[in-house]
């Protein structure tokens, strides 16, 4: 069965699918997509109250944080590779469902041991969400459409975001963290119905490839290696952990070159100048913004003396910031070349990013959240449209593994961030406890990061400009922005 076709129907496109059946899948993605950042970050508020109902130290309780993560990094291309030759709407209902259980199970654990596997099992669910629902959405919505639906789509992730923090500590203290994780349910049911109801036709573009076992065990491996590693910087144990994820990954780009339906078709990155820069830039996106809410989280409280609550509510400025221009952008993507739109958001970002260098005692709060609100523009306007390049420089056969690795780039960002900024205290503060005696160390570590992370601004700039010099791969769908040149 190839893209579009239904059960029992005629042979359709993504052009041919109804309005009515477009607006669905819509609100499916920004359900889906709203669920499991909101998961996330309402979880980490909650970790104080877990870790001490269940006696928990610091080491075993930020595992209930990465086994979610670590189970999503690893295996989103796997299963975009699989919805792509399976049905994708079949693995979205498959990962809907599980995450929905899974929420469940998380609810009434009674043990910290099973909290964490069934965290695993969540984070599972959630990469069958997100290896699909963005491919969904792509096949449903033709060039010259897709990038507003994107952008909404996306407007949905930085809202979930937003809300999580402020709704997971609310509900945390009025009635118990178990609460947070019975709010995933309704969501996900209404998903379920949706797609039962109301999205008849299945997209299986690579029906008839078989499904490349060797080369998911090889990325998953060379991705826990690496994602072990950077949580270990700067040690040296980390290194040598990361050094083994590189040789893993070497080892997996080696034998994707010579099967014949690769997990991850690698030639992509060696032929397709939009996707392979697109997603590079990506990765420098994220390392170079992810640790920001977190430093800027320590420098409020340590630095401000402001309480928790409070940091909170500036911090907030920026995901806010994103969700009103990642539509815009997105809706601007489909008229402009969306390299040219990313990398004015870069842009955007990098001069966010030059002004918190300055910051200090008496850095007031207008200039703080102006800050704020400039990052938040910049990459609000570079994800969508960034996104968007991805997904329209490749063939439908491969939405699946195109949109999982949109969420890989994430995720491997995030760490490579944050590992860059516990670096950076490691070699500044070293294991000296924050407060007023190393307040002087503690600015200059947080300066010399918002430099370092300026400085990947601009070098991310300049992939993102280097795509929109040559047009895409010689892809079925017709993009205006992305033809190829002989």
């Amino acid at each position: 069965m190839r893209a579009g076709h239904g059960v029992g129907e005629g042979k359709k496109d993504a052009g041919t699918v109804p309005l009515q059946t477009k607006r669905i899948i819509l609100v499916i993605a920004i359900i889906s997509s709203f669920i499991t950042p909101f998961d996330g970050s309402s979880v980490t508020i909650a970790l104080p109250t877990i870790g001490e109902e269940f006696s928990l130290d610091a080491i075993t309780l930020s595992w209930i944080t990465t086994s979610y993560l670590l189970a999503i990094s690893i295996l989103l291309v796997p299963f975009g590779k699989f919805a792509d030759i399976r049905g994708r709407k079949r693995t979205f209902l498959l990962g809907i469902s599980v995450f929905s259980v899974a929420s469940l199970m998380v609810a009434f654990s009674p043990t910290a041991e099973m909290l964490i596997s069934f965290r695993l099992l969540q984070g599972a669910g959630c990469a069958m969400i997100f290896g699909t629902s963005l491919a969904i959405l792509s096949a449903a919505y033709m060039p010259g459409e897709r990038g507003k639906a994107l952008g909404i789509t996306i407007a949905a992730v930085y809202l979930g975001l937003s809300l999580g923090p402020f709704l997971g500590g609310l509900l945390t203290e009025t009635i118990g963290w178990r609460s947070i994780f019975f709010v995933n349910i309704p969501l996900g049911v209404t998903c379920i119905l949706l797609v039962l109801g109301k999205v008849p036709m299945e997209w299986r573009d690579a029906a008839g490839e078989r499904f490349d076992v060797l080369g998911s065990v090889l990325w998953a491996a060379s991705l826990v290696a690496t994602i072990y590693g950077l949580s270990l910087l700067p040690g040296v144990t980390g290194i040598l952990a990361i050094a083994t994820g590189v040789l893993v990954m070497a080892l997996f780009f080696a034998v994707e070159l010579r099967v014949p339906f690769p997990v991850l078709p690698v030639q992509l990155f060696a032929k397709n100048r939009v996707f392979a820069f697109s997603n590079l830039a990506a990765l420098i996106n994220y390392s170079a913004t992810y640790a920001v809410t977190f430093l800027l989280s320590l420098y409020l409280q340590v630095a401000k003396g402001f309480s928790a609550d409070y940091a909170g509510l500036i911090l907030v400025a920026q995901p806010a910031t994103q969700a009103l221009f990642s539509p815009l952008a997105g809706r601007l993507s489909d008229r402009i070349d969306p390299g040219i739109v990313a990398s004015v958001g870069m842009g955007l970002t990098a001069a966010g990013l030059l002004m918190l260098t300055t910051i200090g005692h008496d850095t007031t709060i207008p200039f703080l959240l102006a800050c704020l609100a400039i990052l938040g523009m910049g990459f609000g306007i570079f994800s969508s449209p960034n996104t968007n390049a991805i997904l329209s420089s490749v063939e439908k056969r491969v939405y699946g593994v195109a949109s999982g690795m949109v969420g890989t780039m994430r995720l491997l960002g995030q760490m490579f961030s944050m590992g860059l900024a516990l670096t950076v205290f490691a070699i500044f503060i070293g294991r000296q406890e924050l407060g007023e005696t190393v307040l002087p160390l503690f600015l200059a570590g947080i300066h010399m990061a918002f430099l370092l992370f300026f400085a990947l601004c601009l070098l991310g700039i300049a992939f993102s400009l280097v795509r929109t010099k040559k047009g895409g791969p010689k892809t079925r769908e017709k993009c205006p922005f992305f033809r190829t040149r002989p």
